[in-house]
């Protein structure tokens, strides 16, 4: 809520006061999600960040590389995904966006994602 509007609802202003909207924020709407589930069998937790390139995460994860390829995790941008030794995780994907061209990462596309 903006100061203005502080006066006007009769409230003071409270020095770092976060205020939610009633209604929920989506992200991502209307995207082409992919379904995947994923086991980590590595004895130590992965974590993947939100906009990694999926396919080309930590070798230890277990899961159909082909088809996360040009995609990253369907979850807020800065949030991460852990995945603990053992446990199979349901995620969701969706595809990258913008240029659609992945840095080095760990070299497996190094490039465009769809030359």
């Amino acid at each position: 809520m903006h100061a203005a509007a502080h006066a006007v609802s009769g409230r003071g202003m409270i020095p770092g006061e976060i205020l939610f909207a009633d209604d929920p924020v989506s992200f991502n709407e209307g995207r082409e999600v992919t379904r995947l589930t994923v086991l980590n069998a590595a004895d130590r937790p992965v974590q993947v960040g939100s906009h990694y390139h999926f396919a080309e995460a930590n070798p230890g994860l277990e899961f159909d590389r082909g088809a996360a390829h040009g995609k990253r995790l369907n979850i807020a941008a800065g949030t991460a995904v852990r995945f603990e030794p053992g446990i199979p995780v349901d995620v969701e994907l969706v595809p990258l966006a913008g240029k659609r061209i992945v840095p080095g990462l760990r070299g497996e596309t190094g490039g465009a994602l769809d030359a």
